[in-house]
């Protein structure tokens, strides 16, 4: 019970304190600056961006901001990447919203779960088969297995959130009371 509160702990306070460190204050004011200000100024800086960013003037910006940074040598390639696996997980074009059950094995039956990421595969010459994300427990790390659509089926009881959640967790955040409730 107490090593999750410690863990959670010692990440807030982790996170605090580095992106308050964020704003060099040393030597550029002569008075002491309260503990917290820097990590305030960061969220507010990226508050008022994020809003900024949505208007029309800093919307053209940041697109071309982005564009600038996808056509860098070295620099695409990073952040095409990132960009691409967070938008997996967040915002309007999320990827992982079709989670299914995925039998792995036959004696003895075994399923795992994960996220159809191609529902054909036949551009790559695999005829009748389907991509599935099977995200690692613990973990924000996985693999792309490619299956026979047949050894998959829709998980009914969960949505895509719930799912992943199930997953990361390794199965322990669900009980069978939670699920007979839907």
């Amino acid at each position: 019970m107490l090593g999750p509160v410690a863990v959670t702990a010692y990440v807030i306070y982790w996170i605090f304190v580095n992106v308050d460190n964020l704003i060099p204050f040393e030597g550029v004011v002569d008075m002491k600056v309260p503990r917290g200000l820097g990590f305030l100024i960061v969220i507010s800086c990226v508050t008022l961006v994020g809003y900024l960013g949505t208007r029309f003037f800093f919307a053209k910006a940041i697109d071309g901001f982005n564009h600038v940074l996808e056509n860098t040598p070295g620099i695409k390639h990073i952040y095409s990447s990132v960009k691409e696996v967070m938008g997996s997980f967040v915002g309007d074009k999320r990827k992982f919203n079709k989670p299914v059950w995925v039998r792995v094995n036959y004696e003895p039956e075994i399923w795992r779960i994960g996220f159809l990421t191609q529902k054909n595969m036949d551009y790559l010459g695999m005829e009748d088969k389907v991509a599935v994300y099977m995200p690692h427990a613990y973990a924000i790390s996985g693999w792309v297995i490619v299956v026979s659509k047949s050894e998959t089926k829709p998980v009914t009881k969960m949505d895509a959130a719930e799912a992943m959640k199930f997953a990361v967790s390794g199965g322990i955040t669900f009980s069978q009371e939670e699920v007979l409730k839907k």
